[in-house]
């Protein structure tokens, strides 16, 4: 199934935890395989790096903040003309797959 949404979109969580919910951020990956994608400041994580060695150096120890994926279903792509979550249809164009917002009928992006 195509992915309907592209790394730079601004998206609106729709579903999850109740103090991430109605959240909008901009998609920094798409996981199309694993149907997810990485939202700038959604589902942050920390993981807890140890002191390493690598040749001869150290690297410090401490937490590192990352954001981790989250399941495409669960968010919506934000229409830029209405600024409303949206969903979106496909249209062809002189052979090219247009996305079209399904409340203002207006063109995303090419």
């Amino acid at each position: 199934m195509k992915v309907k949404i592209r790394k730079g979109d601004l998206v609106e969580l729709i579903n999850g935890r109740l103090e991430e919910k109605g959240k909008r951020g901009e998609v920094i990956k798409v996981l199309p395989e694993e149907n997810r994608v990485v939202v700038q400041g959604i589902n942050l994580r920390v993981k807890h790096k140890r002191q390493q060695q690598v040749q001869g150096r150290t690297i410090a120890p401490g937490k590192v903040h990352f954001e981790a994926p989250v399941a495409i279903s669960n968010v919506m792509l934000v229409c830029p003309k209405c600024n409303k979550a949206t969903r979106v249809a496909i249209q062809r164009q002189d052979g090219k797959a247009i996305r079209v917002c399904k409340h203002c009928n207006e063109q995303i992006s090419e």
